[in-house]
């Protein structure tokens, strides 16, 4: 491990817990391959399309509770 690889690490063991997770958020995507253009723009269209359609009440929607209790007797 590399002298500054040690030093980064000393450094962010001491921020704040807040701090700390934004750091490891940003490492985390700093690591994630860039989205092309096209495909980010198809995912923005899609989400306003659930989100519309969500709104305007098109869609069948399932309360959490319902959905946890249903696993736990489809595990049991």
């Amino acid at each position: 491990m590399s002298t500054l690889l040690l030093e980064v690490e000393r450094q962010a063991a001491l921020l704040p817990p807040d701090d700390r997770a934004k750091l490891a958020e940003f490492l985390l995507e700093s690591l994630q391959e860039q989205i092309p253009t096209e495909i980010q723009q198809a995912w923005d269209q899609e989400i306003a399309r659930r989100v519309s359609a969500f709104e305007a009440g098109e869609v069948l929607t399932i309360p959490a509770q319902d959905v946890f209790n249903e696993a736990k007797r489809l595990v049991q």
